[in-house]
Parts: C-alpha cells; sequence; structure tokens
C-alpha cells in the first residue's frame, strides 16, 4: 500500500498543472518556430514584423504612435524603434515615420503600400501555415485533453 500524504497530493496537483502549462507553452513556441520559418524564407519578415504590420495595418489611419506599437508588440521603446527604422530601410521599405501634428514629440509610423502588399501576401502564408499545423493528427485532442486539466 502507498502512503501517500495530503501535502504530497497537493504538490503533485500542483506540479501536473505546471506541467500542463508546460506543455500549452511548447505548443506555442512551436507554432511560432513554424511561423517565423515560413515568414523569413517566404518574406524575409520576422514574426514581430509581421505582428507590427498586423497591427498598423489595422490601425485607424493604417498609423500608430510608437509608444502604442510598442506596447502592442511587447518590446522595449529601443528595440521597437530598432525595428521600425529596420522595417522603413530601403531594402525593406514597409513603413515611413512622422511627427504628431499636434505634440512634436510624438512619432508615429504608418505602413507604406510596398508594407500593406507585403502584409497581405504574409498574412495568406501565416494562415496557411498555421491551418496546416493545427489540422495535424491528433494536435486538437491534445489541446483539448490540455485544456480540461486546466479547468
Amino acid at each position: 500500500m502507498i502512503n501517500i500524504k495530503w501535502g504530497d497530493l497537493e504538490l503533485q496537483q500542483k506540479s501536473e498543472l505546471l506541467n500542463v502549462w508546460l506543455s500549452l507553452s511548447n505548443i506555442h513556441t512551436h507554432l511560432n518556430e513554424k511561423l517565423e520559418q515560413a515568414l523569413l524564407q517566404e518574406y524575409d519578415l520576422s514574426l514581430k514584423e509581421f505582428y507590427v504590420l498586423n497591427f498598423i495595418f489595422n490601425a485607424e489611419g493604417k498609423e500608430l504612435r510608437l509608444q502604442q506599437l510598442q506596447e502592442l508588440v511587447g518590446l522595449s521603446q529601443s528595440a521597437t524603434s530598432r525595428l521600425v527604422v529596420r522595417m522603413e530601410a530601403k531594402d525593406c521599405g514597409a513603413l515611413e515615420r512622422h511627427a504628431c501634428a499636434d505634440d512634436r514629440r510624438g512619432i508615429y509610423t504608418r505602413i507604406t503600400e510596398l508594407g500593406e502588399n507585403k502584409y497581405k501576401r504574409a498574412l495568406q502564408t501565416f494562415n496557411q501555415v498555421l491551418q496546416t499545423e493545427l489540422e495535424k493528427d491528433g494536435f486538437e485532442t491534445q489541446l483539448e485533453n490540455l485544456t480540461k486539466k486546466l479547468f
């Protein structure tokens, strides 16, 4: 007969919850890696750069303040600035910056026509890759089982 103390059982349950969370995190990481590979290969876009295009494309006036963009993408101010500078560069040309008319300290970035075209094509690839990964055998069942364990 196995002698399990109440504290050990509670620790085991908490550990199982951690394992479920780590499994979900691994799924997320795997999907991000597949998406990033496809976007880099097809469009020379990182996943963060794709998200930048997405957020700006869907923003009112197709422009965002750098501070807003920073919050949406989840990068530091300097990392966001470097990312936008790269995307403005002549070899990419997907974005352009301008000063806010009301507040000269505010900097906006807007998507260019080139950026819009690149985003629309990349979005198709993004959706295809994600759909392919989600349709793999056993994926839906695995995800269902993991989420049931969370609740």
